[in-house]
């Protein structure tokens, strides 16, 4: 374990079962169709990445981005996006690949910009859950794990940039965020 972790939440093959669950239930979904999959950078990349490996249909990969927590360690409460889409959603199923959902005001705020776009529909499937920290009724389509309140790292979630690159998701020691 990296020595700014206080503790595993969850381990390295506890995730690669789960993402294959996931991309199960994703082919089912969407057999015989051609959706869209988004990927909310930078924390959903590794997520994203796995998740398609395991999905057995064909998809279209996009990428954008949505900021709401900057360089903190809680949300700013106002999600924007950063980047934009590449390509056209308008009358497409949309997969959104997401690390974690937290207050949920990014997946409203991503649902909406969806159809605005003229999605034809938007599935969300989430890496992890945190619902103790709701502030709008938003959830995803699928889960994989749901976590508790600490802050985590690890699989594409970091902090100021680092622990991204960490096989499994851990709780990031308060004296690390707390200088």
């Amino acid at each position: 374990m990296h020595p700014d972790c206080e503790r595993i939440l969850v381990s390295e093959e506890e995730i690669a079962a789960r993402v294959k669950e996931a991309g199960r239930w994703l082919t089912e979904k969407f057999r015989g169709t051609f959706p869209v999959a988004v990927c909310n950078l930078k924390g959903s990349s590794v997520f994203f990445s796995d998740l398609l490996r395991a999905t057995q249909v064909d998809v279209e990969m996009d990428f954008m981005a949505v900021s709401s927590y900057g360089a903190q360690t809680i949300s700013a409460g106002q999600p924007k996006v950063t980047r934009d889409l590449f390509s056209s959603v308008a009358g497409r199923d949309v997969i959104l690949v997401e690390d974690i959902v937290d207050t949920g005001r990014t997946l409203v705020t991503l649902r909406r910009f969806f159809a605005d776009r003229g999605a034809k529909s938007v599935t969300v499937v989430a890496l992890l859950d945190k619902p103790s920290r709701r502030v709008v009724d938003s959830q995803a389509d699928y889960t994989c794990f749901e976590v508790e309140d600490a802050f985590i790292v690890g699989y594409g979630l970091d902090y100021a940039e680092r622990y991204r690159n960490l096989p499994y998701i851990a709780e990031l020691k308060r004296s690390v965020y707390e200088k």
